[in-house]
């Protein structure tokens, strides 16, 4: 199988990046001008399953988890998941969002990690940076950031956070081992990762990981259960736990990634 960040079989990063960049900026913008965004930034892939069942979006998210995040951060959502479900927030915790969008899972962060605690967001979409910061407003949360930059470079010191989230955006990197070396940099010893992403399937072919038009759908980009378990050992991570938990593609499904960084 070919590997997803080898130069021959993947879109140049800097492509891949633009491409990303223009499709969230157009859902940012979509859901500054309506009470609903798109329920992904998927292309080709579908917002529910053959039952009917959602697999992308707000949806996804109930009452409980939603908490007092504002309705409009929640339904712009356009994840696989909800991180925050399974992250098993404390008081007084930092947790980083990466490729934070309009901010929700930030919001629900803020909220658990408490007055005591910190809770940013890392987007490179100036237009998603707008709409978080306005949702962060309508919240009244005051111990949010949201901070601009690509998850390749992460913008913060090292040993910085406690808890690295994101949701259904890893898959959409160029450069995944390099994002989760940075993870790891910036995770104090002892630090949790708890992501929501796309998995592919181990049969996926090459034709289908080198269709430019799938970057954005986040097929063609997802790591495999194997590529991804290997590229977190090699960034200095441990106690890897890997779950699907519904397809989102016949060659794909969503996982929750869980990992810890040695005390």
């Amino acid at each position: 199988m070919a590997d997803v960040t080898d130069p021959c079989c993947a879109p140049a990063d800097a492509d891949v990046r633009e491409t990303v960049r223009r499709k969230y900026a157009a859902a940012a913008l979509a859901a500054a001008q309506s009470a609903r965004a798109p329920g992904n930034c998927c292309g080709p892939v579908a917002t529910a399953d053959a039952a009917g069942r959602p697999v992308f979006g707000s949806v996804l998210y109930d009452d409980d988890e939603a908490g007092s995040a504002p309705e409009a951060a929640v339904s712009a959502s356009l994840g696989c998941g909800v991180p925050t479900a399974v992250a098993d927030l404390h008081e007084g915790e930092t947790v980083l969002d990466l490729g934070s969008g309009a901010g929700a899972d930030v919001l629900i962060s803020a909220a658990r990690v408490g007055a005591t605690g910190r809770a940013i967001g890392l987007d490179m979409t100036d237009e998603m940076l707008a709409l978080a910061r306005g949702n962060a407003e309508q919240a009244g949360a005051s111990n949010v950031e949201f901070v601009k930059g690509h998850i390749e470079d992460i913008p913060l010191p090292d040993r910085s956070v406690d808890v690295v989230i994101s949701n259904c955006v890893i898959n959409l990197s160029g450069d995944k081992p390099r994002v989760l070396r940075e993870v790891a940099r910036v995770l104090a010893p002892g630090g949790r990762f708890a992501v929501s992403d796309v998995i592919a399937d181990e049969d996926m072919d090459d034709a289908t990981r080198a269709d430019m038009a799938q970057w954005t759908g986040c097929i063609a980009g997802a790591l495999t259960r194997r590529e991804f378990e290997d590229a977190l050992a090699a960034a200095g991570l441990t106690d890897v736990e890997i779950r699907e938990t519904h397809r989102v593609h016949e060659h794909a499904g969503a996982a929750i990634v869980r990992a810890r960084k040695a005390g």
